[in-house]
């Protein structure tokens, strides 16, 4: 059993910076791949990044790659994503998401079935 806990989001400019954070709880947080995921209104949930259990492997949807930077701090159980040169779409509610059968395919980490946790979401608002 793992619990989730994202805080960090909040209103920002264009171009403008934020980080999120996500807390976990559980032993097996470090052999856990843990990713994001975004919803914006009216739209289809999307993923955004995933990071491997060691930290070692990331990944990216192309619409943040070069802008979001995700990592993780296992002695803390924690797992952030850093949002830079933010644009208005990327207003949404963001997810922490963790998969414990640990699995390093794009097939397996980008798809929203294949994790077990989720957050309770954070809103990211980035104003023009």
């Amino acid at each position: 059993q793992v619990q989730l806990v994202e805080s960090g989001g909040g209103l920002v400019q264009t171009g403008g910076s934020l980080r999120l954070s996500c807390a976990a709880s559980g032993r097996t947080f470090s052999s856990y791949v843990m990713g994001w995921f975004r919803q914006a209104p009216g739209k289809e949930r999307e993923f955004v990044a995933a990071i491997s259990w060691n930290g070692g492997n990331t990944y990216y949807a192309d619409s943040v790659k070069g802008r979001f930077t995700i990592s993780r701090d296992n002695a803390k159980n924690t797992v952030y994503l850093q949002m830079n040169s933010l644009k208005p779409e990327d207003t949404a509610v963001y997810y922490c998401a963790a998969d414990r059968t640990g699995q390093w395919r794009v097939v397996v980490i980008t798809d929203y079935y294949k994790y077990d946790y989720w957050g309770q979401g954070t809103q990211v608002t980035v104003s023009s």
